[in-house]
């Protein structure tokens, strides 16, 4: 049993009816929900994930569905607060460069951990609690802080036990590993997001979504679709396991196309990259349908080589911009063109190629990236 020595432990544990549980996310919780039953074995705890911080909301998602596998398979009631999202940036608006465990973080513990004293008020709780307190990356004496100020104003009791102790932190994280739990690589909101690709000099592709949905490989809807199969094979008894691979990934941030002074549609197919961004060329030469550019061994085709290609029926370019290219067809479209694996040469998509002088922008990044893909025995 874990320490129990703050002051919101001098009720007795056979005097807990029912207590609310703030829910981070499904690796904290699963082993938080398990050790708090343990030490309150006749309590009914509920559930309750309010995380409007978490951003964008794709991740927000994936991050309640792994949730809802955990409180299902242990028998434990789940509420859905709001997702206020811009409610929660006016709250922490002007401290949005601050440090992890900073004055951000205490104003987010505030928002959250006040919103569920209000849903336990509307329940007839009287006791709260947060999976936060087993978090590494938080600060227990500072959530102890905003929980024990909270529970004064609500005139309800705030518990904060330390599961991290003896051990607890890599029992929650073997726990996570045995029962394939969504292991997020961030802590949630886009400030610490951000900062945190910053020290790794890598872009937050988790912000990136391409105007026509495409699912990319390695994408937050790509997890999604991986952990919504997960949940199928379950329920039939399949077996799976979830296997990482490195790999290079790619997301365009912008491009555009323009002759004599006017934006084309274009589309840049995927690893698409120009050293220099912004380049002015003109098409040389036609080949079995390729054009050539006189540089930067940029190719253009068109909509209907595409179309020809990969068995689609698109009618101009911005009907493919809202309708998503299945992305192995994407690739095999490219290994058609270039003969490689390895291309990065910029393949360009337009409705015609009835021009000779362009300019072009395409700024690209390329990076070294995690991917998970499930494998199905």
């Amino acid at each position: 049993m874990s320490d129990l020595k703050s002051k919101s432990y001098t009720l007795h544990p056979k005097s807990f009816d029912t207590i609310l549980i703030h829910i981070c996310c499904s690796v904290d919780s699963h082993f938080f929900l398990q050790e708090l039953r343990e030490v309150y074995p006749k309590a009914k705890l509920i559930g309750f994930f309010y995380d409007p911080n978490i951003h964008p909301y794709s991740e927000y998602k994936l991050r309640l569905m792994d949730v809802e596998r955990s409180c299902k398979s242990l028998d434990i009631e789940l509420i859905e607060g709001e997702y206020d999202f811009e409610s929660w940036l006016n709250g922490v608006k002007g401290y949005e460069n601050e440090p992890e465990k900073g004055k951000r973080c205490e104003l987010c513990f505030d928002i959250r951990v006040e919103r569920s004293f209000k849903k336990a008020k509307e329940l007839g709780v009287g006791y709260v609690t947060t999976t936060l307190l087993t978090s590494p990356k938080k600060s227990i004496e500072q959530l102890r802080v905003v929980g024990d100020k909270l529970a004064d104003n609500y005139s309800l009791e705030f518990l904060s036990p330390d599961f991290r102790k003896n051990g607890g932190t890599q029992k929650q994280f073997l726990m996570a590993k045995e029962e394939k739990l969504y292991h997020q690589n961030y802590c949630g909101c886009l400030y610490a997001l951000k900062k945190q690709r910053d020290m790794q000099n890598k872009e937050a592709s988790e912000l990136f979504m391409p105007i026509n949905r495409q699912i990319e490989p390695g994408c937050i809807e790509e997890r999604i679709e991986n952990y919504k199969k997960r949940v199928e094979l379950e329920e039939s008894g399949r077996k799976y396991e979830f296997v990482k691979s490195n790999f290079l990934n790619y997301r365009v941030l912008r491009a555009y196309l323009k002759v004599d002074g006017k934006t084309l549609p274009s589309y840049p197919l995927s690893y698409s990259v120009i050293k220099r961004k912004k380049v002015k060329l003109r098409v040389e030469k036609d080949i079995n349908g390729i054009f050539y550019a006189n540089r930067e061994s940029l190719k253009f085709i068109e909509l209907s080589y595409l179309n020809e290609k990969l068995s689609y029926s698109f009618e101009s370019l911005k009907e493919l911009y809202f309708t998503p290219l299945e992305y192995k067809k994407e690739l095999f479209l490219r290994r058609e063109i270039e003969k490689s694996d390895f291309s990065t040469s910029p393949i360009v998509v337009v409705d015609k190629v009835n021009f000779e002088k362009f300019e072009i922008y395409i700024d690209a990044t390329i990076f070294e990236d995690v991917r998970e893909n499930l494998v199905i025995f």
